[in-house]
């Protein structure tokens, strides 16, 4: 039962603070966590990392290690980091640092911190900020009203099978592709046989939330050379459950939507924007006027949306 949310935007605006009314209008489906994932404006060199830390009285040794496996790979910051804190025992963290020299080498390194430091999202463009607590909360700590960009998701997760962690929530990061985030309602049932094929093929999961996997799956599929059109419809014959996710890229969100048509989208678009959640109601917060609403409810849909007329390239 969670929901979900995407949001663009005909140029770059205050797309947090869309996110955030979409989200807030269905915390009723899952306030455990909450989470986001905001496009700004990309970066021409550079990448945005957020990361989670999971004991605040260790900030400091293990930032230590961070830039320590930074520099190994010819990188360093490029803007001191920024962290966030509360009563909680978790840190989350926002950086920038230097292109390494191999982001996958890279980020496989960092990953042997995983049990105590997680990076959550790595792109030029891309920043993922998700905690526990419903919209408002997570927005009021990490201030992603004011998170300025072009489009976006959101996620509010009702845990049934994972861990209520700050970590286990949504949106995932698809690692290690960059830029690359999704959202997801629904089950997938043959997780474990696709997470044993994904990382005999050399990928790391760091959960066991079936969404992370999806978001590995579909960027595997177009690294071996699908379009992203053609990875949403393979996705639903290959993968078994009940799904409706979200994918979004620097050039837009694709999504689609399983064989039996369970898990509810619904859309607006108007003068070049586009919402889209899980219930009506939501995507009325963001398109108060008289407008059409698109119902996404049958099976195996896909579409892809792009921001400003980009073309959502393999």
């Amino acid at each position: 039962m969670c929901g979900i949310a995407g949001r663009i935007l005909a140029s770059p605006g205050r797309v947090g603070r869309e996110l955030v009314e979409l989200m807030d209008a269905q915390e009723h489906r899952g306030a455990d966590s909450t989470g986001f994932a905001i496009y700004g404006v990309p970066r021409d060199t550079g990448y945005i990392l957020r990361g989670m830390g999971f004991d605040k009285s260790r900030l400091d040794e293990e930032m230590a290690q961070f830039r320590d496996i930074l520099k190994e790979h010819g990188s360093d910051y490029l803007e001191e980091p920024v962290f966030v804190t509360d009563h909680n025992p978790h840190y989350c963290v926002r950086m920038v640092i230097k292109d390494p020299r191999d982001v996958a080498g890279w980020i496989f390194d960092a990953d042997k911190l995983a049990g105590h430091f997680e990076v959550q999202s790595c792109g030029r463009s891309l920043e993922i900020i998700k905690d526990v607590g419903g919209s408002v909360d997570v927005a009021d700590k990490h201030g992603v009203r004011d998170m300025i960009g072009t489009h976006g998701l959101g996620h509010a997760r009702l845990a049934t099978e994972s861990s209520v962690l700050p970590n286990a929530s949504h949106p995932f990061w698809a690692r290690p592709f960059s830029d690359v985030a999704i959202v997801h309602n629904g089950q997938i049932t043959d997780y474990f046989t696709w997470r044993e094929r994904l990382m005999r093929k050399g990928y790391r999961f760091l959960t066991e939330n079936d969404s992370e996997l999806i978001a590995v799956w579909v960027s595997d599929q177009i690294k071996q050379g699908l379009t992203m059109e053609e990875a949403l419809k393979k996705s639903i014959p290959s993968i078994d459950g009940v799904f409706t996710y979200m994918i979004a890229r620097p050039e837009g969100i694709g999504f689609a939507k399983d064989r039996f048509a369970m898990k509810p989208l619904v859309v607006i678009e108007q003068d070049g924007e586009l919402a889209a959640a899980t219930e009506e109601q939501a995507v009325r917060r963001v398109f108060p006027g008289e407008c059409d609403v698109i119902n996404y409810d049958g099976p195996s849909l896909t579409g892809i949306w792009t921001v400003g007329n980009r073309r959502m390239a393999a």
